[in-house]
């Protein structure tokens, strides 16, 4: 696990595309995303493609985090890459002084609720047409 590189741009928006469909980032905004929080993009390669990522984002007073994205490749789930993913960019928050963690989660998505239920997240709110018409999200939250 590392920080991501500008050269993971292409292979990340690939991964992105692969793991969310329809939900993933334009290039152009992993772009934008790893300029403004490089250093909060993390990535899992095994030397030759990249297998998961983390990113998260701060507030302007740096106390409430987001995690903007956490994804793996579909090929390599269940072996807890998504949990360690998740523990890292959570110290990373932690070490920013950031002090709450708050995502957003599809209610479908059973594994990811799990996964975030199992690291501590609750939720806190439905939101309904959260990514547009139809597109409903759960928001949780993790005091760090």
């Amino acid at each position: 696990m590392r920080s991501a590189t500008e050269q993971d741009l292409p292979d990340l928006e690939r991964l992105d595309t692969e793991i969310f469909t329809d939900f993933a980032y334009p290039f152009f905004v992993l772009r934008q995303l790893f300029d403004v929080h490089g250093p909060d993009l993390l990535v899992l390669d095994d030397g030759t493609e990249l297998l998961g990522y983390a990113l998260a984002g701060t507030s302007p007073d740096k106390k409430q985090g987001w995690i903007l994205g956490l994804g793996v490749d579909a090929r390599l789930r269940g072996h807890g890459l998504g949990r360690r993913l998740m523990a890292a960019v959570l110290d990373q928050l932690r070490a920013e002084g950031v002090v709450e963690a708050k995502l957003t989660v599809d209610p479908e998505n059973s594994a990811a609720i799990a996964l975030y239920g199992s690291c501590g997240f609750e939720q806190i709110d439905e939101r309904k047409d959260y990514f547009g018409p139809g597109e409903h999200r759960l928001i949780m939250t993790l005091h760090l």
